[in-house]
């Protein structure tokens, strides 16, 4: 006869609730406060001289020379925009047509050479393909002021001194925008370019219609870079332009503007270096997005 034991109750443990988690993307509040406060004081320190810069273009000399400069309160105008656009001493309309150019050539000429480059590094089977590719990385480890004699004398022996395209014939292919477009079109499998081209579609073709609008952040990233490169130029145009005033970029006429002045011409000079400004400014401020998700393209497969 089989005897039953009774075992006897154990009440559970009580559970204890659940805490709620934090989700894992939102830093404490403490962390994010401490974030924002050092951020807004860098971001202050960053955008002050480019605050004096824009602000004292519309103040009047007496203020801007007064130690600390009213940069507030004061009275503002157009006076010295005016002035600065409108002097003949170093005119600043041809020096900006000529900044222009030379932005617009150098963007479009890196994303045709950087994009054919990359795509043959990629795509095109061929020896050596990886030791050339280390080639190019090397011409960005040259510093730029060891071929600017070259160049210049590249230049003259050309007999290209007395035109435009000697302010950006050394800059048509750059090694940075290479090296961009050939992590971004490594996102796409050498199976697919073998796949198109037994549909019949050739490289250029290829490259056009399937690779190309893929990676449009890498693009629009490239032809920012590439665009502001060649406005903020400087040393080359004051090199290859000494012995032509037409030759002027707006950079080497903004100093010009400078070394010509009095000293009593402060105000004129940060409205010229504004009107220089502008188009960074207005890059920056649209393309910050396309910007951000073009160098980071290919960075995380």
């Amino acid at each position: 006869m089989s005897q039953v034991i009774e075992r006897p109750s154990v009440d559970p443990a009580p559970v204890a609730p659940a805490r709620r988690r934090r989700p894992l993307n939102r830093p404490p509040r403490r962390v994010s406060a401490l974030t924002y406060v050092w951020l807004t004081l860098a971001a202050v320190v960053l955008l002050f001289p480019v605050l004096l810069t824009v602000v004292g273009g519309f103040l009047p000399e007496g203020d801007l020379v007064r130690q600390p400069p009213a940069l507030f309160g004061a009275d503002y105008s157009f006076d010295n925009y005016v002035a600065a656009w409108q002097q003949t001493v170093v005119p600043l309309l041809p020096a900006f047509l000529n900044s222009m150019f030379v932005g617009v050539v150098i963007m479009l000429a890196h994303l045709v050479t950087s994009c054919l480059a990359a795509y043959a590094l990629v795509f095109v089977r061929m020896p050596l393909r990886q030791p050339v590719f280390w080639l190019f990385l090397a011409t960005i480890m040259v510093p730029y002021e060891a071929i600017v004699v070259p160049n210049a004398l590249f230049i003259r022996s050309l007999n290209l001194e007395n035109s435009q395209w000697s302010l950006v014939l050394p800059f048509l292919a750059n090694g940075f925008g290479v090296f961009l477009m050939r992590q971004a079109f490594r996102q796409f499998p050498t199976e697919l370019a073998d796949a198109a081209r037994i549909d019949g579609c050739g490289h250029l073709r290829f490259l056009a219609t399937i690779v190309l609008p893929a990676v449009r952040p890498s693009l629009t990233a490239l032809a920012v870079w590439s665009f502001l490169q060649g406005w903020n130029m400087y040393f080359w145009p004051l090199i290859i332009s000494s012995s032509n005033n037409s030759m002027n970029t707006l950079q080497t006429a903004v100093f010009a503007l400078k070394a010509n002045g009095n000293g009593t011409q402060q105000a004129l000079v940060l409205a010229g270096v504004s009107i220089t400004l502008i188009p960074t400014l207005l890059l920056v401020i649209f393309g910050q997005r396309w910007l951000v998700r073009g160098f980071m393209a290919g960075a995380v497969k």
